[in-house]
């Protein structure tokens, strides 16, 4: 039979946000996969994923996380972890990525799930989605995503402030993922489009280091990288005025 390769959201760190079918889907695997920067120290995925399995089912496996300059070093890192999972494939019948937020959204699991099936051919690739930042944030800090016919706009902000600019000059919300080192040029996009009021900021969601604070307190200090923003459009139709 084909192996299977299971991507699992385990949501922003609070292993609480981790949904049933998460914790069935890592518990029913042979091993657990686990992203780690190259000092190999304990990521969050791994410290969720420790709530809910044995730390012996658990396989970490380096990737150039926060490489975005150097191509070649990125995909070198692409190519050993995709050879280090087809191993493990080959050995177990299920293998689970445990991957921060959804493995559908900006996750590792995606360019992974890719390398592994040129590397094991017939692999069975499944994805089991989890709880995202931006829906943590928005518990957190009482901010509506969104109402009636209002758009939501998704931006990284490692592709450019420019891209977050143009997204928040226009309808309805936007958030911002991994903009903690552009903070100051987040701080002055939102300033720039009258949307600074209304804005809320949150990282480490979930942890006992979180923070969640109103967007005009940014004040150019860098933040956290994986730092979350939401800025809601002005809303002033009053209940159903966007319908």
């Amino acid at each position: 039979m084909s192996s299977r390769l299971i991507g699992v959201g385990v949501g922003p760190g609070d292993p609480e946000l981790v949904t049933v079918k998460g914790v069935n889907a890592l518990r029913a695997a042979d091993v657990v996969v686990v992203p780690v920067l190259d000092s190999g120290e304990r990521g969050r995925a791994e410290a969720t994923v420790l709530h809910h399995v044995p730390a012996g089912k658990v396989v970490r496996v380096v990737f150039a996380l926060n490489e975005r300059t150097d191509r070649a070093r990125r995909e070198a890192a692409w190519d050993a972890a995709g050879e280090r999972v087809a191993g493990l494939l080959r050995e177990h019948a299920a293998v689970a990525f445990a991957t921060i937020g959804d493995p559908n959204v900006y996750s590792t699991f995606t360019y992974l799930a890719q390398t592994v099936g040129a590397l094991v051919p017939g692999t069975v690739v499944e994805t089991v989605p989890g709880i995202t930042a931006m829906q943590d944030l928005a518990a957190r800090s009482g901010a509506v995503l969104t109402e009636g016919t209002e758009p939501l706009t998704l931006v990284p902000v490692t592709a450019g402030a420019a891209v977050l600019r143009e997204a928040l000059a226009g309808p309805g919300t936007v958030v911002a993922y991994k903009f903690g080192r552009q903070a100051a040029e987040v701080a002055e996009a939102l300033r720039e489009t009258g949307r600074i009021g209304d804005a809320v900021w949150g990282s480490a969601l979930g942890l006992p280091e979180e923070s969640v604070r109103p967007a005009a307190e940014l004040d150019g200090v860098p933040l956290p990288y994986l730092s979350t923003l939401i800025a809601p459009p002005r809303r002033d139709g009053g209940r159903g005025g966007k319908l």
